[in-house]
């Protein structure tokens, strides 16, 4: 039987990255962004913002009937947020938590009966150095992050008997058009704090998550793996 996913923010950057992958492996991919086209051959599109919590259980009945069913469940949507903690305003946060983990957590609440019926699955969340580190000026952000990583964790612990794996990837500073307010001086000097010395690419970040789907990393569960170049 033909393998399946699910992508979470597959327009653009990683989770673009991630589909087009485990398209050209033989997945059959779904992928869900705000915003459509995604331009991807063979991908099965579905428009949705995610940030509207009520949206889900709609989004998950339309993946299941699409599908099928999960096989791979690919938690990449999200948005940043820049600014001193006190100075972000209240609708930006509301969005931010939404996005960033409440959908994640609410969208796996629904979608994993099925995983627990075929007693079979793989959840992996999309987190960041931040989630990590911490970072000032991206405080809210760095909780959602760090809030993926504990979720990854705990779920993983309750999850392992029913043969479901969750992990966590917690990618570094990755050239996608989510840096580019960042601007060059800053990048630049990301780029020198990484012990490679360059910025990772979103195809990077996607052949990790193609080992995690993989029987190859059946043995890894409750982790959060950073890819990061090496941060000094």
């Amino acid at each position: 039987m033909q393998k399946t996913a699910l992508v979470t923010g597959a327009s653009r950057g990683i989770g673009h990255a991630v589909a087009k992958l485990l398209l050209s492996e033989h997945y059959r991919v779904m992928g869900i962004s705000r915003t459509l086209p995604m331009n991807l051959p063979d991908l099965i599109p579905l428009s949705a913002d995610l940030s509207d919590l009520e949206q889900l259980p709609q989004v998950a009945d339309e993946v299941l009937n699409a599908l099928g069913h999960i096989d791979v469940l690919v938690h990449n949507a999200g948005i940043s947020c820049h600014g001193l903690f006190q100075e972000i305003p209240e609708k930006k946060l509301q969005k931010l938590y939404a996005l960033n983990l409440a959908a994640p957590i609410q969208l796996t609440r629904l979608l994993l009966p099925s995983m627990l019926q075929r007693h079979k699955g793989n959840i992996i969340c999309i987190s960041s150095i931040w989630g990590e580190t911490g970072a000032s000026c991206e405080v809210d952000y760095s909780v959602t992050k760090g809030g993926l990583i504990a979720f990854v964790k705990g779920l993983a612990k309750e999850v392992g008997l029913s043969g479901i794996r969750v992990n966590a990837v917690s990618p570094g500073t990755i050239c996608t058009d989510m840096m580019i307010p960042l601007g060059a001086e800053t990048l630049k000097t990301l780029t020198d704090e990484t012990a490679l010395g360059r910025l990772g690419t979103a195809m990077d970040v996607a052949q990790l998550v193609s080992f995690l789907a993989s029987d190859q990393s059946d043995y890894i569960t409750g982790q959060n793996i950073s890819i990061n170049g090496g941060v000094i």
